[in-house]
């Protein structure tokens, strides 16, 4: 099998597709979509490891819609962690799926469950969904999965990492046994690789880059910095170019703060995290997507499933506590044949988490030193300076004197009872896809205590 295929057309594709793909501007295919569509197309199961922006979504879709082309009834399920990452698949399979009369329905958390069961009741052949919604349907018998042909676990490290594994396996429980699994990630970590033992028979093995590659066009680089100064060096580097920036926090909470103060200093920035309703999140990637908003604030839901080309400049405001999640955050930028920027700030009690992130992708991050000398820094540091102005703690304890650099933050979070990990201030909800319960408002910038979730 070649390795980097010139054209769609030696991978046996049907000229139904070939002309869906010319239509959507696809030249030439990625490595992962030139190594996993054929064998993918031939029934048998597939395990592909490839960077974030690589054209994994394609690599499973087009195979999939050629093969349940002319079929009725529901014959194909996809997963994806988050609902973001569940509209970008849509996207894909109403682009590739609507010229072989293949229709899908997505259900996800947030939003009504009416529409979503009229959706299924019509008899789509693909089912996209987060786990927690699909679980919904199946608990209200609103959807049934005995027909499954064709299973697809997208970003499956990520769904193991957020909780997710006892949905899954209910979920695995109610597919047939004799089926076409397809698990696709970024990254193939030791729990991932259990799972795909567990549900894959005899996969072909595709993984284009090394798990945990970072984006090669990224250039990456690290700010030494304390955590009163984070905000004056993200406006500072905001201040160097018109870039669009995607900017990752923790916690909602510090995603909320930050975007106060961005705004306070008239940038043009939208937040998305859990807190906050399905449409406002849509309309925040929205207004990025089409340079509304120039920047977006996001905790880790927007990971993975963002779709929008041309990100300049992704900056690790915290870094993550898990190691993966920094190769997702960075593969935001430099998709495809693009090339971008990724910063990240380190603070003192966050070195050791550097330090994973380092020896999980085998490469050395730059060190840069601040712009000290920058008006906007000095600005920024100034008002914060001002009598009676508590510095902007963000809520992130500092070390107590004496204690080792990084020493507190050494390992990575404890599993929840699901078996995932706790991301900061809760951020992950699993059983009901990381968004809020329906009917209740999602508070945007609230500084009062938070309710138990």
């Amino acid at each position: 099998m070649p390795t980097h295929p010139d054209s769609f057309l030696s991978l046996g594709l049907t000229p139904v597709s070939l002309r869906a793909l010319e239509h959507a501007g696809y030249a030439t295919p990625t490595p992962i979509q030139g190594q996993a569509i054929p064998p993918a197309l031939e029934g048998k199961d597939v395990i592909g490891c490839a960077a974030t922006g690589t054209g994994k979504t394609a690599a499973f879709v087009l195979p999939m819609v050629e093969r349940l082309a002319g079929k009725t009834g529901i014959r194909a399920l996809i997963l994806a962690p988050t609902r973001e990452l569940a509209l970008q698949i849509e996207e894909h399979v109403v682009r590739f799926g609507g010229p072989h009369k293949v229709r899908c329905a997505c259900v996800i958390g947030g939003v009504n469950m009416g529409p979503q069961v009229q959706a299924l009741s019509a008899k789509p052949q693909i089912v996209i969904a987060t786990p927690g919604r699909l679980i919904d349907h199946l608990d209200q018998r609103t959807v049934t999965l005995d027909g499954v042909e064709v299973l697809v676990l997208d970003e499956a490290d990520r769904m193991l990492d957020m909780g997710f594994k006892p949905q899954l396996t209910r979920i695995l429980a109610r597919v047939p046994k004799e089926r076409q699994t397809m698990l696709f990630s970024a990254t193939m970590a030791g729990e991932v690789a259990d799972f795909a033992r567990a549900a894959l028979r005899h996969p072909v093995r595709v993984e284009v880059t090394r798990s945990g590659t970072t984006a090669e066009r990224a250039d990456q680089r690290v700010f030494l910095v304390g955590q009163p100064e984070k905000t004056a060096l993200l406006m500072a580097l905001l201040a160097q170019d018109g870039d669009s920036t995607l900017v990752f926090t923790r916690t909602r909470r510090r995603a909320d703060k930050v975007t106060k103060a961005l705004l306070r200093a008239k940038h043009a920035v939208a937040c998305i995290h859990s807190d906050r309703s399905q449409s406002q999140r849509q309309q925040a990637l929205q207004g990025f997507r089409s340079g509304r908003f120039r920047v977006l604030v996001a905790t880790d839901i927007a990971a993975r499933g963002i779709d929008v080309e041309e990100i300049g400049h992704v900056v690790n405001y915290d870094l993550p506590h898990v190691p993966a999640d920094y190769v997702h955050r960075v593969g935001r930028t430099a998709r495809a044949a693009a090339s971008g920027r990724a910063s990240s700030f380190c603070a003192p009690d966050e070195e050791a988490l550097l330090r994973d992130i380092e020896r999980f992708t085998q490469k050395p991050i730059a060190r840069t030193p601040l712009p000290r000398d920058s008006e906007v820094f000095r600005t920024e540091m100034a008002r914060q300076a001002e009598p009676g102005r508590q510095p902007p703690s963000h809520g992130v304890s500092q070390r107590p004197p004496g204690q080792q650099p990084g020493r507190h933050a050494r390992s990575h979070p404890k599993p929840n009872r699901q078996g995932g990990h706790a991301h900061g201030a809760g951020e992950q909800k699993p059983a009901h896809d990381a968004g809020p319960k329906q009917g209740k408002p999602a508070t945007v910038f609230s500084g009062g205590p938070r309710r138990r979730r």
